[in-house]
């Protein structure tokens, strides 16, 4: 049987080829429905034992805003504040809790990570990563532009928004419609022959 299809080159334009970080932005907000699209849309993503780790947090208030500040680097401040949505990337460190819901076939999964702090972190740190890049290319693929960042104090923000210590801060991503005023020019990439091996 032959491939499911592919993207036409409009699609691929969209979420790739034209999609660009985003610095600045438009003025106009992103409702709640469109963001519970996007997660639909992400949470569909693969996931070891479809652990599922990732947690979002939509920081769309100027209270939401202000708490996010200390938080902030200075190159990342002016811009997450003016953003409609910033979005906190965060992972449970007990994502494992929930596989006997969400892995049934195997009731033996949450074992494997129970008690084993060392591969808890691993695994919800490479996965809520995944699902950070599926969520942002489920929102390039519904028009929304996106500005992931990691210049931020974790500390301070784990402090500020997830106090009890369950949920760890990965990386922000602020969600709006650029006005392309502030986009540098793509930077390089590393060609195939110099990022890839086939063995």
């Amino acid at each position: 049987m032959a491939g499911r299809g592919a993207l036409d080159d409009r699609g691929l334009d969209l979420i790739f080829r034209e999609a660009r970080t985003q610095n600045s932005w438009q003025p106009t907000p992103i409702p709640e429905d469109l963001l519970r699209r996007i997660y639909d849309l992400a949470k569909l993503g693969p996931t070891a034992a479809n652990s599922t780790p990732a947690r979002f947090v939509f920081v769309m208030s100027k209270e939401g805003k202000e708490k996010l500040r200390p938080a902030l680097s200075a190159a990342n401040l002016e811009k997450s504040l003016a953003a409609p949505v910033t979005v906190i990337v965060g992972y449970d460190t007990k994502f494992y809790e929930h596989l006997p819901e969400l892995f049934p076939h195997n009731p033996t999964a949450r074992s494997w990570f129970e008690g084993n702090e060392p591969l808890i972190m691993e695994a919800a740190l490479r996965n809520s990563s995944l699902q950070g890049a599926y969520f942002m290319i489920a929102a390039r693929s519904l028009g929304v532009d996106c500005g992931p960042m990691s210049g931020f104090d974790a500390a301070k923000l784990n402090a500020a928004f997830f106090p009890d210590g369950r949920i760890r801060a990965n990386f922000l991503c602020n969600l709006a419609y650029g006005d392309d005023q502030k986009i540098f020019p793509r930077s390089p990439r590393l060609s195939f022959e110099r990022a890839c091996q086939i063995v």
